[in-house]
């Protein structure tokens, strides 16, 4: 069976990937079948031969996630179209504080409603 993945190179920390067609028996950086282009995850750098990497997966490869994903953000050219994501992801504590923040506020709205009733009660 054919794959579709990341071969690694680059320096200590420093990685950059070729994306490669391999036999999925062969080791991570074992020779390829065919080179489709280069991708450098801090730097966000892309060139990918995005037709052949169709053509390899209509022909059976399988692509892993993360090839997956930049064949699907991969723009005209080959380059990969960014979107940095909008909402950040708050920690488990962050979402508990949040959300007492929210129910506090809540609770607030509905005190003055709930108390207002109540003094046009009094005044008559």
């Amino acid at each position: 069976m054919l794959k579709v993945r990341l071969t690694r190179l680059g320096a200590k920390k420093e990685p950059v990937y070729r994306v490669v067609v391999v036999n999925s028996t062969s080791k991570r950086d074992g020779k390829p079948i065919e080179e489709l282009g280069h991708y450098n995850p801090k730097t966000k750098a892309m060139k990918l031969d995005v037709e052949s990497a169709k053509a390899w997966i209509k022909k059976g490869a399988q692509p892993t996630k993360m090839v997956a994903f930049l064949i699907a953000n991969a723009n005209e050219d080959g380059s990969l179209n960014y979107k940095k994501p909008e909402s950040v992801k708050l920690s488990k504590k962050a979402q508990a504080k949040a959300k007492a923040a929210e129910e506090a506020k809540a609770q607030a709205a509905e005190a003055p409603a709930e108390e207002a009733p109540a003094e046009e009660a009094k005044a008559e």
